[in-house]
């Protein structure tokens, strides 16, 4: 089990490296970087772990954040990222509601992001 899960956090983080460099360009205040940052306390919990409140407290404070269209286009470009981890995908659901927050859609690797407001 211990194997599984640190290679799930390599995989998570090379995702998150790799949306680092094909972020969206926008005008906008929040990075990937910033996602990547604000989820990692998220990553035990991908990985079969329990919830670390951390995690829900950054959570919310990037929905926070994302205050304008461009910043929200980017954090679901980020976000969109990740839906090739299935993992990820199948816990995201759960977590979001284990934190209180919702988002307009699902994470989803055929979402188009710059329809998102």
């Amino acid at each position: 089990m211990a194997s599984n899960s640190a290679l799930l956090i390599k995989l998570f983080c090379m995702g998150l490296l790799g949306l680092l460099i094909l972020a969206p360009h926008a005008e906008a205040a929040i990075s990937c970087g910033t996602v990547a940052s604000s989820l990692a306390p998220c990553l035990s919990y991908i990985g079969g772990q329990p919830l670390n409140p951390k995690c829900c407290f950054n959570i919310k404070a990037l929905k926070a954040a994302a205050a304008t269209k461009a910043d929200r286009q980017v954090v679901c470009g980020c976000l969109k990222g990740l839906a090739g981890n299935k993992q990820a995908v199948a816990k995201a659901p759960g977590l979001l509601k284990q934190c209180g927050v919702s988002i307009p859609y699902a994470l989803n690797p055929k979402i188009n992001c710059a329809t998102v407001n």
